[in-house]
């Protein structure tokens, strides 16, 4: 992006602003009539993203955790780290714990560490990671065992200046240093100006609602954004799991996984740099109701990452991207299915064929997709930034 482009888009998030805004409006962005061709379900008719590559970062062997799932990455001081939550055959089972793995080249990575252990009030996994640059934050999901069917939990972080020392957990704190009672989305970034915005899954149950923080190190001031959420049964909002980027126009949107089985994206969008959203709307991006990634790569071009099969399928994986935000014109294929799928080589509770949860980052010239193939394989595609805004 040039300068020139990317000062302005400062000032339009600084600026543009709709204060109270909460009002169903229009759908945030469009997606070009036949971007992906479901007669081809292998692939959508997509062409591979140019240069990309995939490596391996956990193949687990007969003696590992055979359930891996939930993979995370972020640069830290000239590493690019990984984090998981791994358990021997079972998806939340009892003895999940979180783990994590680091490397120098984004291709050769070490063997994984525990970052959290196995936790005998419940279960933990993994809640993402944030840096400022000279601390790395690992966010922890907390799940305490509840009797009945009330699914929630809190977040807790742990900090590192080094990569291999970690403090002990503590409650990720609100704009009044109180712990937020949630659970929070994976892939957290930053505007342009430097708020970060995610989400939080808030007790009770688990309600999908957008937070930030105006706090660099990641760990104090997250602030509830104003969002109607969508009319659902239970204690599970319709939308979850969301990620987000920003438009042109320096609007932010926000994008949710449907739990009502529509198979496409939900979207809401904020005015005001993630204080008050729109109701969230049904758009027209095909999904496989799983958790997916967003953002913008340098230049500002807006990317979405997910399964777009328009099913429960989870492959392929691929990467939709925006020039203004607004119009989804061009998709790459980041993995197929069919024959660029590996077998399932593990049983286990709530494993699937496909490519789940992707998350991305964006370092040293490549768009990093991290994912659980068939929630065993931990593994990652890389694309080059220049292949992407052509």
């Amino acid at each position: 992006m040039g300068n020139g482009k990317f000062i302005l888009t400062v000032l339009a998030l600084l600026s543009f602003q709709k204060p109270g805004l909460t009002q169903t409006g229009p759908v945030p962005f469009q997606v070009k009539e036949g971007l992906f061709d479901h007669s081809k379900p292998e692939n959508l008719g997509l062409f591979p993203a140019p240069g990309a590559e995939t490596f391996t970062i956990f193949r687990p062997q007969e003696k590992d955790n055979k359930y891996n799932h939930g993979a995370v990455l972020m640069p830290f001081k000239g590493r690019l780290y990984a984090q998981w939550q791994s358990s021997s055959k079972d998806e939340d089972a009892p003895d999940t714990h979180v783990v994590y793995s680091s490397s120098p080249n984004g291709k050769d990575w070490t063997e994984p560490k525990t970052l959290v252990p196995q936790w005998e009030g419940g279960y933990k996994t993994g809640g993402g990671w944030w840096t400022d640059g000279e601390t790395l934050i690992a966010y922890i999901n907390t799940w305490p065992s509840r009797p009945g069917a009330l699914r929630e939990g809190y977040t807790e972080y742990m900090a590192s200046t080094d990569g291999g020392n970690w403090t002990t957990p503590q409650p990720l704190l609100d704009n009044e240093g109180r712990p937020v009672k949630g659970i929070i989305e994976q892939g957290l970034h930053a505007l342009p100006d430097g708020r970060i915005i995610g989400a939080v899954h808030l007790q009770p149950g688990l309600i999908a609602s957008p937070y930030y923080t105006d706090d660099p190190s990641g760990i104090s001031g997250w602030t509830k954004g104003s969002m109607p959420n969508l009319p659902h049964s239970g204690t599970v909002s319709r939308e979850l799991e969301p990620a987000w980027f920003y438009r042109a126009d320096g609007a932010v949107v926000m994008v949710f996984r449907d739990q009502e089985n529509s198979f496409r994206k939900l979207a809401s969008v904020s005015f005001d740099r993630g204080k008050n959203w729109t109701t969230p709307v049904l758009t027209e991006m095909p999904d496989s109701r799983s958790k997916q990634s967003a953002g913008n790569l340098p230049d500002g071009t807006a990317f979405q990452v997910n399964n777009p099969s328009g099913n429960k399928n989870r492959y392929p994986l691929a990467v939709a991207l925006s020039t203004d935000g607004k119009f989804f014109d061009r998709a790459y294929l980041l993995r197929s299915g069919g024959a660029g799928l590996q077998e399932r080589r593990y049983e286990g509770r709530y494993k699937r064929a496909g490519y789940s949860y992707p998350k991305s980052v964006v370092w040293n010239g490549y768009l990093y997709v991290s994912y659980a193939t068939n929630k065993e394989d931990v593994e990652l595609t890389r694309a080059p930034l220049e292949g992407l805004s052509e």
